[in-house]
């Protein structure tokens, strides 16, 4: 269900004001990265079920936004 660097969404924004995470480590938990802010966070698979939601295109998103492209 959750891959290696596929980029989710979560319900909730972290303090930075970031909402995309990209998924750096899967097991028993998983551990999220903020593409805002660089932190880490580990979250349970039921957590992280329950915040998730589709990002769409936000892998896309990041990359038109770090090369300057308006979408």
């Amino acid at each position: 269900m959750y891959e290696l660097n596929q980029i989710v969404r979560l319900k909730k924004p972290h303090p930075c004001g970031g909402k995309d995470w990209k998924i750096v480590r899967v097991g028993e938990d998983i551990k999220l990265r903020c593409l805002t802010c660089g932190r880490f966070v580990n979250l349970t698979r039921d957590e992280l079920k329950k915040q998730a939601r589709p990002a769409g295109n936000a892998e896309e998103k990041k990359a038109n936004e770090e090369s300057g492209k308006k979408v």
